[in-house]
């Protein structure tokens, strides 16, 4: 690497040029900020960059091997984990959860399958009571109020997107099955085999080398308007279901705050928290789609039955159109979220991050970045300029 604050460390392959060009405008403006982009195809890595800073106030470089906060992308390795159960036949899409969860079934909730809590029609998109950081990182604290929760709507009528508490209903499913949280399940089954830096649960000994999250202008100023709207009297629940009543600042980072604080990074939240590095969150998707470094994480089969939609058009609650598509907990590419074509799955995260994996084309992806926005084309005019580079 250079002095060049915005040079980019890394390599693209030949065929790959105008890849990295729609990186080098994606991170053009990071003055204090940066972000990385990885690429498999066919098990091979052939994408590798990064740029900019993961830590303005201590001068860190973002380099390849910069762990980030990979927000709702968590929700995509949190559905690999259960559609591996499902396909070694412990679990199955359609039993009620009650069948591995008995407690699931409080307060009208008993006949919620497991495919209604995958994809996002559990009706507990948001907690009815507030809860606390205490609630946030404590794993049985955090099931047992879901577990004890009225829903906001009836179970399987209609979706809502469960912005952070989709991963503790997958990952209470995955524990309930093989006696493991998530974050540990994880590593045997993906991180581990795959040897790359992901995590459900930051390590202690990885503490400290995350990339600081950092508020952009479009989110600062969305995150103003929702809070305006609030006090106007419109509807509580989208913004209920993103705090958790107050567990989170609205933005979700802010200076030592939220997914910024240790502890949080430390917790297990399968449904916003993990922290990977691009290279291994886009390995991972390889080893979805096709075999890498020896590993098949999900054979054909699974993949076609998991990425089946089963929730799509306008949710429960309100909300401006485009509308994302979703299978067994993948999102499914659609206008609200474009990946290379209809056999793509995976899952976005706040404030830009983008993961999938592409069976027909054998493509694993993943761009992270820790400047958040709320509306921006970075992710999408890098995966506009991969799909013209491989067709």
């Amino acid at each position: 690497m250079t002095d060049s604050l915005l040079s980019i460390e890394g390599f693209a392959a030949d065929g790959f040029e105008s890849v990295r060009e729609a990186f080098e405008r994606a991170i053009a403006t990071d003055t204090d900020t940066g972000a990385a982009l990885s690429i498999w195809r066919d098990g091979e890595l052939v994408v590798d960059l990064a740029g900019g800073r993961a830590d303005s106030g201590a001068g860190l470089p973002f380099g390849v091997n910069t762990p980030s906060v990979i927000f709702s992308c968590t929700k995509g390795l949190a559905s690999v984990l259960v559609a591996r159960l499902v396909q070694d036949g412990l679990l199955d899409y359609d039993a009620p959860v009650v069948d591995y969860w008995p407690e699931y079934g409080a307060a009208g909730k008993s006949n919620t399958r497991v495919a209604d809590a995958l994809s996002h029609r559990a009706g507990l998109s948001a907690p009815r009571q507030d809860w606390t950081t205490e609630d946030l990182i404590d794993w049985d604290r955090a099931t047992r109020l879901l577990a004890a929760q009225e829903p906001l709507f009836e179970p399987g009528s209609a979706w809502a997107y469960h912005a952070i508490t989709h991963g503790w209903l997958a990952g209470e499913l995955v524990r309930r099955v093989t006696g493991l949280l998530p974050g540990e399940y994880f590593e045997r089954l993906i991180s581990g085999p795959l040897a790359v830096d992901a995590w459900i649960g930051l390590p202690a000994a990885r503490c400290g080398q995350v990339a600081t999250m950092v508020v952009g202008e479009t989110l600062a100023t969305h995150v103003s308007s929702q809070q305006s709207d609030v006090r106007a009297g419109a509807s509580v629940w989208p913004v209920r279901a993103l705090t958790l009543g107050g567990a989170l600042p609205l933005a979700l980072v802010g200076p030592d705050e939220g997914f910024n604080r240790s502890d949080v990074q430390a917790a297990q939240i399968p449904g916003a928290g993990g922290i990977s590095t691009a290279h291994g969150l886009a390995k991972i998707w390889s080893a979805v789609v096709t075999e890498t470094d020896g590993v098949r994480l999900l054979s054909d089969e699974t993949l076609h039955r998991a990425s089946r939609v089963r929730s799509e058009g306008a949710p429960f609650f309100d909300s401006p159109a485009p509308w994302p598509r979703w299978g067994m907990g993948f999102q499914l590419d659609s206008e609200a979220r474009r990946y290379l074509g209809e056999s793509s799955l995976g899952h976005d995260g706040a404030g830009g991050q983008v993961a999938f994996g592409d069976p027909d084309e054998r493509i694993g992806f993943a761009f992270v970045t820790n400047r958040m926005e709320a509306v921006d084309s970075r992710g999408t005019d890098i995966v506009a300029a991969l799909k013209e580079a491989i067709s």
